[in-house]
């Protein structure tokens, strides 16, 4: 790159279509240690779809803990373990989609509870385009059995 040259403009990621383009679900053995989990260990790598279909399943006002849901979808798929990293990134993916859908004006019912899974405070809602407090007040509104879209 030259003096002259500009560094081209990121372009804003589009969500939609990285859930849609996802590659299908899959699961593997392990043939080197990778990110905590052992060698030989059977891993599952789900999709945004299938971290989507999980998150809407749990009931309103309840909530799941990340390694939870990872445990779930091993079992579910007959793994030992869950991809940490793809569960992460889809789990983003799949936020951020229905951050999406609430600014286009869809109520919080309409869209995949992903409040009921990250915590406010967890690195993953860190790197959303909310604050913690959008995650905070959705799941206030659950607990109070009230499915309301953010005022």
């Amino acid at each position: 790159m030259t003096s002259t040259d500009k560094p081209k403009p990121k372009k804003p990621t589009d969500w939609r279509k990285r859930f849609d383009k996802a590659k299908p679900p899959k699961t593997l053995v392990l043939h080197t240690d990778f990110a905590g989990i052992k060698t030989g260990t059977t891993m599952y790598i789900g999709s945004p779809g299938t971290i989507a279909n999980y998150i809407s399943r749990i009931p309103e006002g309840e909530v799941r803990s990340i390694e939870r849901m990872r445990n779930e979808l091993a079992r579910k798929n007959e793994a030992q373990a869950t991809c940490p990293v793809t569960t992460a990134i889809y789990l983003k993916v799949v936020a951020e989609v229905a951050l999406a859908d609430l600014a286009e004006g869809k109520p919080n019912t309409a869209v995949v509870p992903f409040w009921r899974v990250i915590e406010p405070n967890s690195k993953i809602a860190k790197k959303l385009s909310c604050d913690s407090q959008v995650i905070e007040h959705y799941r206030l509104l659950e607990q109070a059995g009230r499915g309301e879209t953010l005022a």
